[in-house]
């Protein structure tokens, strides 16, 4: 029986998380069921110990964890975890199927250098790459951690006053997420709730109270269900085994934050640009600004 080896790599957060998963290949006709199975034997066993021998199961999955608090230098701790991980499981780099990431939303810089590394190491490699929604790994935490959340709305503090949210409903028929509302960027007190009873994933609650609106009716709050390499690596193993992985060259960040703000001094500068003659020369060169202030990070934080 052949088995899967999958990388997960999250920097969207000011953890640096790198997961490996090992699991055999079921037959093709029990795939999605012993999936779930096996969710549950590495369920209890990652949250213990975060690193999982082999069970007695032929389909348990092998999983090894490093998830560090790095702040702004995840950056530099990824590859080293990378390598301590594969030299801890015994497993050579190149039996690699495929390498999933954290695709955001998150801190900017966070999902470049996740995205960049996956990238790199996918066209090394010769595998594809496996983009998760960071919102969709706080949805597929919740559950792991709580397996009645089959309706989370996930929402994370995005700086700036605003919060990323998506709200997902879990599919028993396809064994995965559904999207109900895609990944949006709103004022806390603009996220809408969920029809009927649901877990409110994600620190935005944490963040912003009862300023965030789907607070008063959540079923259940789930603060500690945030983006982190083992819910990804999971996720990612559904996706590959439903043939949603891509090429390496395909992998991009997925920012939501259509425009970034400007720092507060480029602020002041526009604001009294407006009140000199030339304002209305300079609004072309403030968009450019704006947009080039991407290379910045203001994608949001955990706590």
């Amino acid at each position: 029986m052949t088995e899967t080896v999958l990388l997960a790599l999250d920097t969207s957060t000011e953890f640096c998380s790198v997961a490996l998963l090992a699991v055999a290949n079921p037959p093709a006709s029990s795939s999605a069921r012993s999936l779930a199975s096996s969710d549950a034997h590495a369920r209890a066993a990652a949250l213990s110990s975060g690193a999982l021998p082999s069970g007695d199961a032929p389909d348990e999955p092998r999983v090894w964890l490093r998830h560090e608090a790095t702040g702004a230098v995840s950056s530099t701790r990824l590859l080293p975890a990378i390598r301590e991980l594969f030299d801890e499981a015994g497993v050579p780099l190149h039996a690699c199927s495929a390498i999933a990431f954290g695709a955001g939303p998150g801190s900017f810089t966070g999902l470049r250098t996740a995205t960049g590394v996956a990238q790199g190491l996918a066209f090394g490699l010769g595998c594809p790459v496996v983009p998760i929604g960071t919102l969709v790994a706080c949805a597929e935490s919740a559950r792991r951690r709580d397996p009645s959340a089959t309706r989370v709305l996930a929402a994370l503090d995005a700086r700036m006053d605003e919060v990323y949210w998506a709200d997902y409903a879990w599919d028993d028929a396809l064994q995965d997420w559904r999207t109900v509302r895609a990944a949006a960027l709103d004022a806390p007190e603009r996220v809408e709730a969920p029809d009927g009873p649901y877990t409110l994933a994600g620190n935005a609650a944490a963040v912003f109270g009862e300023r965030l609106a789907v607070v008063a009716g959540a079923r259940s709050i789930d603060g500690a269900a945030l983006p982190h390499a083992l819910p990804i690596a999971f996720a990612a193993l559904r996706a590959w085994r439903a043939g949603r992985a891509v090429p390496a060259d395909q992998a991009a960040p997925d920012y939501v934050r259509d425009k970034v703000a400007l720092t507060t001094a480029e602020r002041l500068a526009a604001k009294a640009a407006q009140h000199t003659p030339a304002a209305s020369a300079s609004a072309a060169p403030a968009a450019d600004r704006e947009r080039a202030a991407a290379s910045g990070d203001t994608g949001g934080r955990t706590r």
